[in-house]
């Protein structure tokens, strides 16, 4: 397999500025073949962000449209960016931003207009809806959230009496779990399912209208990618396939807007994100809320809601041990093999990452991002994207192992950041020469 590199949103920009050519000879040795660039600011001394282009005042007047204030610039920083996207391009890579500049199609004209380097667009969860049962991340799944969905649910013109009439009925229905209930239809498939949670009417529209909240969302982006003037292609960042269900990214129909496809391979405990963690907090609340239930029933409701089974897993603790050979061979393997036959290999790419920062979640092991690697590759993957966050010795090794040429772990070439250099603990004595 091939992989691009994502050089992350919340790293300033800046910090893959210094000694790009370096990194980036030792990435193409590795395998990459493409980065994802952003967003696309700096940080300055102050802490304050400001934009790493300046506003095309004419162009917004040609479209009639009010420009942004133009914020303070830095040449210097503005003048190193440009040399580093035109390295990535003379490689040869895939070059894409992760967002879409200022907004709409005239902040997107502008962004391509100023890189012309840039091939295309990531757009992390479109019409992505929350689905965590508990509140984390902002959010939680049976709510309504005033502060966004009210406007573009009243533009869609819902009936929000009949919206929050089903969320109220879901929630009573998962307060009232029983054991006994959940041993006779936990198991019993779609129609038990739905006896289960007793799934009414009114719980079907709430989730028929987050499902067109999303496929709006895709239309736009569509249209706004369309509207500029060449082609750009365009990126979805949905969640892992077993959750798409509640997310309302629905691949097949996603496939339809967006040029690339790319599930989150995000497996970590606690945290963000993560699958054990997501599965974990669906156990602890639903035992919370119905404390007759073992753990090992909670885990059956999740498996009867979600399709999914973790091997080795009974109880919350079973989580603590980590991943057995068999979760990569059953369930990294089935989510990238569901991603594909819903997609098309040529535009699933999967979205790696082991739970380093921003995502706060445990972080897992070289082995384990071996198994996810080889999982995928045996399910039909042939390119995924890293997400580093100042990858480690280790992941590193692993990438240009699998992907390319094995990293020689030279301290005076390149070395992963987030990994010390052998010399750096050594109270400031250099290796004696022979």
């Amino acid at each position: 397999m091939k992989f691009w590199v994502f050089t992350h949103s919340d790293q300033p920009l800046e910090y893959w500025l210094e000694d790009y050519q370096r990194r980036f000879d030792a990435w193409q040795a590795g395998g990459v073949e493409g980065i994802i660039v952003g967003r696309m600011h700096f940080k300055q001394d102050d802490g304050s962000i400001i934009s790493s282009y300046p506003v095309d005042v004419k162009l917004y007047a040609d479209h009639g449209v009010e420009p942004p204030e133009q914020g303070p610039r830095d040449l210097e920083k503005e003048q190193k960016l440009q040399a580093m996207m035109d390295d990535a391009a003379a490689r040869g890579w895939k070059i894409m931003t992760f967002g879409t500049g200022r907004g709409g199609a005239v902040g997107l004209q502008e962004l391509i207009d100023h890189y012309p380097q840039v091939e295309g667009v990531i757009i992390d969860g479109p019409g992505e809806n929350h689905y965590e049962l508990a509140f984390h991340h902002g959010g939680k799944l049976l709510e309504i959230r005033e502060a966004e969905d009210d406007l573009i649910y009243a533009e869609m013109g819902v009936d929000f009496a009949r919206m929050h009439r089903g969320i109220e009925h879901l929630r009573q229905s998962l307060c009232r779990l029983s054991p006994q209930r959940v041993r006779y239809l936990a198991e019993g498939g779609l129609f038990s399912v739905l006896n289960l949670i007793d799934l009414d009417e009114d719980g079907l529209y709430w989730l028929r209208m987050r499902q067109e909240r999303s496929r709006r969302s895709w239309i736009e982006a569509r249209e706004m990618v369309d509207q500029v003037s060449r082609k750009i292609e365009l990126g979805g960042i949905p969640r892992t396939a077993v959750f798409s269900g509640l997310t309302g990214q629905d691949y097949e129909q996603m496939a339809g807007y967006f040029d690339y496809i790319l599930p989150k391979h995000y497996y970590w405990h606690r945290g963000f994100d993560g699958l054990y963690g997501t599965v974990a907090r669906w156990v602890q609340t639903l035992g919370e809320w119905n404390p007759s239930l073992r753990e090992e029933d909670a885990f059956a409701v999740v498996k009867a809601l979600f399709g999914i089974e973790l091997p080795g897993v009974q109880t919350l603790f079973d989580l603590e041990a980590g991943f057995p050979d068999e979760f990569f061979d059953r369930i990294v393997f089935g989510e990238t093999r569901r991603a594909i036959e819903a997609a098309g290999v040529g535009k699933v790419l999967c979205w790696v990452s082991t739970a380093r920062d921003p995502h706060s979640g445990d972080a897992m092991p070289a082995r384990d991002l071996i198994g996810i690697l080889r999982a995928s590759e045996a399910a039909g993957l042939q390119r995924f994207v890293f997400h580093p966050e100042r990858m480690g010795a280790s992941e590193w090794k692993v990438l240009s192992t699998m992907c390319g040429e094995p990293w020689s772990e030279d301290p005076n070439g390149y070395w992963p950041s987030g990994t010390q250099k052998p010399d750096s603990f050594s109270g400031g004595r250099k290796k004696p020469s022979r």
